[in-house]
């Protein structure tokens, strides 16, 4: 019997149960989101930090059970208020966004060695605004708001023997912006993004860039990385990634402001304004997309609360089937995750023994990258309790 290809998954992972006590009073979103979790996620979870805060720890409730960690500038104690701190690689300072590519560079190099068959398995990671721009009426969720990036790996047998997700999950559809810009906006997306001044990211038709596994991305401007892994090394590789932000930034803006207001009035934190005016502003289908966003927000209150008005982006780089490094970017909406920018629907389950069985070899991995990055003087290691002397040893079970 034929696996059917091209479409979009939900893969199944088990996660231990959190013991955790949430004081009364507060909701569980409020709490996980609070500088007091953060806290306990390094003291529980943590792996490393370096002097700017960057903290690499394990997922306690990952995407997935192969090699699953993140990145994330912890600013939540030396910044306090929630506004006032990064959450986009263009809000770093210098001396931070050499540290976070480096470290970028360096656990993804990890990834491509110890899993170097395209065939066999999907590598990918997502740097995104985490609930940068979430409505302040949101329980909880502005209190973390700081830029992450989150490692994965799956195995492509897994994602191919897992059910079939509905074409209409609310995470795919991306709360319906997914398929405004497959069918309205993905040609004048990508003629905006033809103004960039690039030489390491070669642009791709969409189509050129889909996983055969699950026909995703679909509809977003998508680049391929010249040189592969070796260009992740060079400042000029990353500039060009942050260019690409830069154009997002400038398309979302136009976009909602549109919707917000009907203004044509171009930021003045534009970095491309006369591309605006020329693809942008004078494109129908550009101002028919925002039209039908409007009458949305205008006629369903529960649309309207799920708006994000300022830019939140989700920028993924993954190899795709052919061995290619493919850099693509979209906005961060209600409930879509990383992974589903890729067709995959993550079902998160509690299931401890399940998780056991994966989890030391998940572990030393995360230590051997962590050793990597403490070589290239990326960080200083942090004793949690599954790793206090270094390697993987889970606390003895009371009983």
């Amino acid at each position: 019997m034929s696996v059917k290809l091209g479409v979009p998954r939900e893969v199944t992972t088990p996660h231990r149960k959190i013991s955790i006590d949430i004081p009364e009073g507060i909701t569980p979103t409020e709490f996980f989101n609070s500088p007091c979790n953060l806290r306990h996620l390094a003291r529980e979870n943590g792996l490393l930090r370096t002097p700017e805060n960057f903290l690499l720890y394990r997922k306690a409730i990952g995407h997935s059970n192969i090699f699953d960690t993140s990145i994330v500038l912890d600013s939540s104690h030396n910044i306090l208020d929630p506004l006032g701190r990064p959450v986009r690689r263009d809000q770093l300072s210098r001396q931070e966004k050499l540290v976070f590519s480096r470290m970028t560079q360096v656990i993804f190099e990890y990834m491509l060695e110890k899993y170097p068959d395209p065939d066999t398995h999907l590598l990918l990671c997502g740097e995104a605004s985490l609930d940068a721009t979430w409505p302040l009426s949101k329980h909880g969720v502005p209190s973390i708001r700081m830029i992450h990036n989150h490692f994965m790996v799956f195995e492509n047998a897994n994602i191919l023997s897992s059910p079939v997700a509905s074409h209409d999950n609310p995470n795919l559809t991306d709360s319906g912006y997914n398929g405004l810009f497959l069918e309205y906006l993905s040609d004048v997306y990508q003629r905006f993004f033809e103004i960039l001044d690039l030489s390491i990211l070669k642009p791709l038709d969409p189509s050129q860039a889909k996983l055969k596994s699950t026909g995703y991305p679909q509809g977003l401007p998508s680049w391929e990385v010249q040189g592969g892994m070796e260009a992740l090394s060079s400042g000029h590789f990353w500039r060009e990634y942050e260019m690409v932000l830069l154009g997002f930034l400038d398309f979302y803006r136009a976009l909602f402001s549109l919707v917000s207001s009907n203004d044509t009035k171009i930021s003045k934190e534009a970095l491309y304004p006369n591309q605006i005016e020329d693809v942008l502003l004078f494109s129908n289908e550009f101002h028919s997309a925002a039209r039908m966003l409007r009458l949305q927000v205008l006629e369903d209150p529960l649309f309207a609360n799920d708006i994000r008005w300022r830019p939140a982006y989700k920028q993924l780089m993954y190899r795709d089937d052919d061995g290619r490094l493919i850099v693509t970017i979209s906005q961060n909406s209600v409930g879509n995750a990383i992974t589903e920018l890729l067709g995959i629907v993550i079902k998160r389950v509690t299931d401890g023994e399940a998780y056991e069985r994966t989890e030391e070899a998940l572990v030393t991995q995360l230590l051997e990258v962590r050793s990597r990055l403490i070589q290239y003087n990326l960080g200083s290691p942090i004793a949690a309790p599954y790793w206090k002397h270094g390697s993987f040893a889970p606390p003895k079970k009371n009983g």
